[in-house]
């Protein structure tokens, strides 16, 4: 009875995450990578994995800590490699800087290619500042997703075995379970 377009229950829109249309779409993309990486995990990571990119082509961000947990360690690695290449540029045009204003007496046609290189450095290193500005933003909701996923797993676990409990124990563990939901729910709140 399933059908191709089976999306997992535990999904929301990325629409719905306050990410702008770049970040959306590096969201995505960051997800079908790790998917087509996770793909040939084994087990129950590919199976996380084909869920992941089933949701991603339909817009939906799998609230699965595992997913999110891999999700998030690739933004870690991206975030890693724009770093490394902003250091490589801004060093590039800490070189060219001194280069200018080495020959500036000299070679006047020789520092007008060089401004204009640095010119081109520092829009690299704008570019760069703002995709690693963008994938912050997204490993930091990705972040939120996965505790309020590990949340929901705990509270969904003990939901689980409290219903286990009642069947055997009848009338006593409805009132210890309306008090287990009063304390979680005050200590949510701090």
């Amino acid at each position: 009875m399933s059908t191709s377009s089976h999306v997992p229950e535990n999904a929301v829109p990325d629409t719905q995450l306050g990410l702008s249309n770049e970040e959306i779409q590096l969201l995505r993309h960051g997800q079908q990578t790790v998917a087509a990486a996770g793909g040939g995990g084994g087990g129950g990571g590919s199976t996380s994995s084909r869920a992941a990119s089933r949701a991603s082509s339909q817009g939906l961000l799998v609230m699965d800590p595992s997913s999110l947990a891999a999700l998030g360690r690739h933004f870690d690695r991206v975030m890693q490699r724009i770093q490394q290449q902003l250091e490589y540029l801004i060093e590039q045009s800490q070189q060219v800087n001194l280069e200018v204003y080495d020959r500036a007496g000299n070679l006047v046609d020789n520092a007008d290619r060089e401004i204009a290189r640095y010119h081109s450095l520092m829009a690299q290193i704008d570019e760069l500042e703002l995709d690693f500005d963008r994938i912050a933003h997204i490993r930091e909701i990705v972040a939120g997703f996965r505790q309020r996923a590990e949340d929901l797993e705990r509270e969904l676990e003990r939901s689980g075995s409290s219903r286990r409990d009642r069947h055997g124990h009848g009338h006593r563990h409805s009132s210890h379970r309306s008090h287990g939901h009063h304390s979680s729910s005050g200590r949510q709140r701090t």
